[in-house]
């Protein structure tokens, strides 16, 4: 396989193997890898590097939100008027530090947003005196998360 299927949904079973072995623990090691895979440690390093140089993945390391101080969740829908502002509204929110997943959307409203704060009251300034200013929001629609039960990675056994 050469980096150019990369990026196009034309991932082969060992680019999977990497894949899932990586959602388990984004700090194993190509040696490790190679040996539960059976190939060899350079292979593990080539395709890895594929994936990360084409953005298939990117390694991170991801905090629990509540242990390092964010204690307010919500889901925001947003509906932007005239429809013309839509890439405009988003490409604000994109800004925004608190902003943890943003989406267009069909139905009632035309963005979706999912927001992470240190409290209620830094949730209601995101809110009322961030993203209701915006140029073109017409409409939100807060949703309060008592309690995050889970976040996590798609299961890419899904696909195979």
């Amino acid at each position: 396989m050469n980096a150019s299927n990369h990026g196009n949904g034309s991932l082969d079973e060992l680019d999977f193997s990497i894949l899932k072995l990586l959602q388990k623990d984004g700090r194993m090691s190509f040696t490790v890898m190679a040996e539960k895979l059976g190939v060899s440690i350079s292979n593990i390093r080539t395709r890895t590097g594929k994936l990360i140089e084409d953005k298939t993945i990117q390694i991170v390391g991801r905090v629990n939100p509540d242990k390092v101080g964010f204690h307010a969740y919500a889901h925001i829908k947003i509906s932007v008027r005239p429809a013309n502002m839509i890439e405009y509204v988003a490409s604000q929110l994109l800004e925004y530090p608190e902003v943890s997943f943003l989406a267009s959307t069909s139905g009632d409203f035309d963005l979706e947003v999912d927001v992470m704060c240190r409290d209620n009251s830094h949730l209601v300034q995101v809110v009322n005196e961030r993203i209701a200013l915006i140029e073109g929001v017409y409409q939100t629609k807060t949703d309060m998360y008592f309690k995050v039960l889970k976040i996590a990675q798609p299961d890419l056994s899904g696909l195979r």
